[in-house]
């Protein structure tokens, strides 16, 4: 009996060995075909995902930044170039905590609080994947060696030499060559973010920011497989930037740092144009700035100081400065009596330094006490006599000033190649009536006839109205840019207006005996001269001066002292270069601003002598055409 209780319990002993056997067996079979499965799933199924995810996690692309074009002068020196230097950047999808990162790296090396504003809003702009956030531009080698040192405690962040905008002539040509500086949000809203890839800076001001396309260039690519930490293992594709295009500008850069020398004491504007081509030749503002200061971001200080400067040097005066033209207008205004049948060469007025409208109490007054006698427009050209030109504006009236002011381009912007200009103000009956809603005066006409009142014009104005003078009425549009790669810019000339040659001899004779003639108002500075210069000089007033009252300097703060002004062209036969000089409160054109656009003439021909020989040979030709 015991043996059969024994064999029972062997039984049932294989038997639960063998259903636990095959429980075992049909769980291994469920696991194993569910692995299966998944195994299927993953690479016959769902493959293409997730190679793609693969992928996208050991391979990445990378922007390749253009080199963006660099900047001459009409001579081939470099006015804008891009330097090599060290970039700190921060791939912020390979750091883990990046307050702490951050928190390390200010212990390591200083920043700004500009530099983490701009680091923040960079950080929050639209960018891809893996892509490096600039922290601080130009590292000392001091500053790559402690980050070098300390490389295995900072996660994500990168190295790299990255070229940087340099500017070797700096405050010397600032206003006009502009600057390039970091893409700010307002900027990262509007912009083409494709072709922003991997550039951190755009054009800011002047050339740099009107030409930002050409300059540019167009963005390559690479595709990196990388490592878990992010190491670059190979490069897997690559298409390379193309880098933006070169511009050739007119300006001369030894006349630039010659116009700079002249002015750079004072609150002033230097414009010299190319009479035959239109090309700006130099243009200068001061107070100036260092351009550089921009280029990696400002400090809060520098730009404070800047901004707080009592000369203002961020203010371009050549392009947004408006001022009263003062008498530099009036051989514009005199061919106008002339083309309109106003006045003749041989007309004749009185000069007793006195003028005074017939329904009038007002006197206006000459700037020499008791005037000039017997004046005809030669004469009141040479001498800049007011009471001759009191006298043909109110013969003209408003409207014909206003006419021939637009013609040759006053009050309105003259389309040169940079990014603001100012329109300045050419008055007439209907401006004031709009601006003002006010009915224009005769007096208005008495002051806009020797360019005071509401008349308000810009330095490049008065180059390019002089220009358009020595031109005998054909206009070429100023500009800066003379090439872009092996394009040559081509100006469009157009004839502004016809008027007979005997009146552009008149005038033009007028102007150069302001500079050669022992009673023009410019005389000293025809003196020791080996060419001829036609000029006006123009002093503009700031403030009003009672009618009894007489002008003195001392009497007034300095900023509330006339603005001294020059206009000339030469030579005067065959003219090659025009230009504008405006001192804020230098009182006196004859003395302060047209020595200035003597030493500028100099040197040009000094530089370019055979344009004097062009001079001898169409003097000896007779012939005086452009």
């Amino acid at each position: 009996m015991r043996e059969y209780q024994q064999l029972d319990e062997v039984h049932i002993n294989r038997r639960v060995a063998q259903i636990r056997i095959l429980g075992l067996a049909v769980l291994l079979f469920v696991l194993l075909a569910g692995l299966v499965f998944r195994y299927y799933q993953l690479q016959i199924v769902q493959h293409e995902k997730f190679a793609t995810l693969a992928d996208e996690n050991r391979v990445h692309v990378r922007a390749l930044p253009p080199t963006r074009g660099l900047i001459f002068d009409r001579n081939g020196v470099v006015l804008a170039e891009n330097r090599p230097s060290y970039t700190l950047s921060i791939v912020e999808e390979r750091v883990e905590d990046l307050d702490e990162l951050l928190d390390f790296l200010d212990g390591l090396m200083s920043f700004s609080d500009s530099e983490w504003q701009q680091f923040e809003e960079h950080s929050k702009q639209y960018r891809r994947p893996y892509e490096s956030i600039p922290l601080r531009f130009q590292l000392t080698e001091e500053e790559v060696a402690v980050l070098a040192v300390n490389e295995f405690r900072l996660p994500g962040i990168e190295v790299e030499v990255e070229l940087v905008r340099h500017y070797p002539f700096a405050e010397k040509i600032a206003h006009s060559l502009g600057y390039v500086g970091r893409i700010n949000q307002r900027e990262q809203a509007v912009i083409d973010t494709d072709r922003y890839q991997g550039t951190h800076v755009i054009g800011k001001v002047g050339i740099e920011k009107h030409y930002e396309s050409v300059l540019l260039g167009r963005v390559g690519y690479e595709y990196v497989e990388t490592d878990a930490r992010g190491n670059v293992l190979r490069v897997l594709e690559r298409q390379d930037a193309i880098a933006g295009q070169d511009i050739y500008l007119g300006i001369d850069s030894r006349m630039q740092l010659k116009a700079y020398e002249l002015i750079k004491a004072r609150r002033a504007s230097v414009v010299a144009l190319d009479v035959e081509t239109g090309a700006v030749l130099t243009m200068v503002s001061t107070p100036s700035y260092d351009t550089n200061l921009f280029v990696a971001g400002i400090s809060h200080r520098d730009y404070d100081q800047l901004l707080n400067h009592q000369g203002r040097p961020l203010y371009d005066r050549s392009l947004l400065g408006q001022y009263p033209p003062g008498s530099t207008v009036k051989p514009l205004f005199a061919l106008a009596g002339l083309a309109e049948d106003v006045i003749q060469v041989d007309t004749v007025i009185h000069d007793h330094g006195e003028f005074q409208l017939e329904d009038g109490e007002r006197i206006y007054r000459d700037w020499k006490r008791g005037g000039h006698g017997l004046v005809d427009v030669h004469i009141a050209i040479e001498q800049s006599c007011d009471i001759y030109f009191y006298e043909l504006g109110h013969r003209a009236g408003i409207d014909v000033l206003h006419q021939y002011g637009d013609i040759f381009g006053l009050g309105k912007k003259t389309g040169i190649d940079m990014p603001s200009e100012m329109v300045g103000i050419m008055p007439s009956s209907r401006w004031k009536q709009d601006a003002r809603n006010i009915s224009w005066y005769t007096g208005d006409t008495i002051n806009a006839s020797i360019g005071q009142g509401f008349s308000l014009v810009t330095p490049i104005q008065l180059a390019n109205m002089t220009a358009n003078l020595a031109r005998k009425g054909i206009a070429i549009r100023p500009h800066m840019v003379e090439a872009i790669g092996d394009e040559a810019f081509q100006p469009a000339v157009s004839q502004l207006i016809e008027v007979e040659e005997q009146y552009w001899q008149a005038i033009h004779s007028a102007m150069e005996d302001v500079v050669h003639d022992a009673r023009g108002t410019a005389f000293e500075q025809g003196l020791d001269i080996d060419y001829r210069m036609a000029g006006k000089t123009g002093t503009a007033q700031v403030v009003s001066i009672a009618q009894e009252a007489e002008y003195n300097a001392e009497d007034l703060e300095i900023t509330q002292r006339d603005h001294a002004l020059f206009v000339s062209f030469a030579p005067a036969k065959n003219p090659k270069i025009a230009i504008a000089v405006i001192i804020e409160n230098g009182e006196h054109g004859s003395t302060v601003a047209a020595p200035v656009a003597r030493i500028l003439t100099d040197k040009w021909f000094e530089l370019y002598p055979h344009l004097l020989d062009d001079r001898a040979a169409m003097d000896h030709s007779g012939s005086e055409a452009i």
